[in-house]
């Protein structure tokens, strides 16, 4: 039973007895281990679940984070907080304890696989799980070499796996903390988005969820081969081959920095990863090695894998926006980078022109950001709910079309915009800007919806709109008034209607 004392809630789960605090109404317990630390004998290895323990364990700290590249300042925060004790989980529910069978929402945070800790501000589940009646559960999982690298000697795919482990984990010890076990919905964006994909094509997660949230799902996926050859790029800026013996005795943050020296030059590899990999510096994802990930994910629904776990999925209308802002090329995409951008993202041997037919009033910007939002989010996402209905299943879809309105509005329904509006911290975290300082009523209120639709999906798979089938194409689209409508981006998805997303290999697209 839960006990909630002066010191804080106590819970006793099959680990072992946890004692968290009491936050915005709900209990928190943060920096729970779900494995053994990745490092010395089982670093590169797949995940050890965690031994449990005697005693009362204080959790009410989240723990370090792992390792990672550079991007968005996230290297310098990781060795900010030093630790080996990588693999953790967090847990927020209203109402601890084994009788309260609350429906369980798992987040599986996002960053290009390259980046990402699950103790950010804005993932934050107390008013998710607060308002919602639900038990928000993040964690953390290794991201870049650490956990994508194709190395050689070590199981592919270890943060896929340690996902697995933390759903294994939420399997066994959940109840404890209020959750049902059998009303599990795991719910991520971006690579998070990837992730549960894959999770749905993975046999090692089966049973392990009920029901899913793919949100902006990054289309790449690679193949042991082109998976190897980046790994070898990386290990050579140290004079090293890509093997657990050389690799092993190399400080992670080492091994992380040379991997951002690749990114940042990645360019120079086209002809050998292709355009589409080099122009966006995506050196990790997921590899369908045959074993943990047999096929991708969009073949794997429509063969029927997963049939029975319900989907909701969806993306942001303007995903590539947040990107170019970040490049500094807002305003600024010459119509030879347009081009370029056709030439290489668009499908087929005449996807640029049909891009240049279909939206004949777009300029430079507006064509470069279309084309990449629909390779690396929009279509991946649209596709996996056009899977799942072909496979026997049922998905509900949605697109985001509210405006940010921090900075003046230039983001647009941006990628990344759906975090803060889910969880609903609008006024902390990096995402937060872009709702702006003090956020509107109007923001308010979309994110109470939005948060009413997920937790209602959690709950009985119904988040409020009529499941998507290739006929009628129903969409709720999130704006200020949401609607229900067909799919929007009709000339998008007639370009895109016939491309498979194949495993990414070497020498081609």
């Amino acid at each position: 039973m839960a006990a909630d004392t002066f010191e804080g809630p106590e819970v006793r789960a099959a680990v072992g007895v946890v004692r968290g605090t009491r936050e915005a109404g709900v209990s928190v317990f943060r920096g729970i281990p779900f494995a053994e630390p990745p490092v010395g004998a089982l670093r590169f290895a797949a995940p050890r679940p965690v031994r449990g323990w005697a005693g009362v364990r204080s959790a009410v700290s989240y723990g370090p984070p792992p390792v990672q590249g550079g991007a968005l300042g996230m290297a310098a925060r990781s060795s900010a907080e030093p630790g080996d004790d990588w693999l953790t989980v967090n847990v927020w529910s209203p109402e601890p304890g084994p009788g309260a069978g609350l429906p369980v929402m798992v987040w599986i945070q996002g960053g290009a696989y390259t980046v990402g800790m699950s103790g950010l501000p804005e993932y934050d589940g107390a008013r998710l799980a607060g308002d919602g009646g639900v038990v928000v559960v993040t964690f953390n999982y290794r991201v870049g070499l650490e956990g994508f690298g194709q190395i050689e000697g070590a199981p592919a795919n270890r943060g896929l796996l340690d996902q697995v482990t933390a759903l294994e984990w939420v399997r066994d010890n959940i109840r404890a903390f209020g959750g049902d076990p059998d009303r599990v919905t795991v719910f991520g964006q971006s690579a998070g988005g990837g992730s549960v994909a894959a999770l749905l094509a993975m046999p090692r997660a089966a049973g392990l969820f009920r029901r899913a949230v793919a949100q902006s799902v990054q289309g790449t996926y690679f193949s042991p081969e082109l998976a190897a050859d980046i790994a070898a790029a990386c290990a050579a800026e140290l004079g090293l081959r890509p093997t657990v013996a050389d690799l092993s005795a190399v400080a992670p943050a080492e091994l992380s920095a040379a991997a951002d020296l690749v990114g940042s030059r990645s360019v120079q590899w086209e002809r050998r990863w292709g355009g589409r990999l080099t122009q966006r510096s995506i050196l990790f994802s997921p590899v369908v090695e045959g074993d943990v990930l047999p096929v991708t994910p969009w073949q794997a629904l429509a063969d029927g894998a997963g049939r029975d776990v319900d989907l909701l999925v969806g993306h942001t209308r303007d995903e590539q926006r947040l990107l170019t802002v970040l490049d500094g090329l807002l305003g600024q995409v010459t119509p030879e980078q347009a081009a370029t951008a056709l030439d290489v993202f668009a499908p087929g041997p005449h996807g640029g022109r049909r891009y240049r037919d279909g939206f004949p009033a777009a300029g430079p910007d507006e064509l470069y950001e279309l084309v990449q939002s629909d390779w690396l989010f929009r279509m991946p996402s649209l596709h996996l709910a056009r899977a799942r209905a072909a496979g026997g299943g049922r998905a509900h879809v949605y697109e985001l079309t509210w405006p940010a309105p921090g900075m003046d509005g230039v983001f647009g329904a941006c990628h990344g915009l759906d975090v803060p509006l889910v969880f609903g911290n609008l006024d902390r975290g990096q995402p937060a800007a872009l709702i702006g300082e003090s956020p509107s009523p109007e923001a308010v209120t979309l994110s109470a919806r939005m948060r009413a639709a997920w937790t209602a999906f959690a709950a009985d798979g119904d988040p409020g709109w009529p499941a998507y089938d290739g006929e009628r194409r129903l969409v709720r689209l999130f704006d200020a008034h949401p609607t229900v409508a067909v799919y929007p981006e009709e000339t998008s998805r007639l370009i895109w209607q016939d491309h498979t997303f194949p495993v990414l290999t070497l020498m081609g697209r």
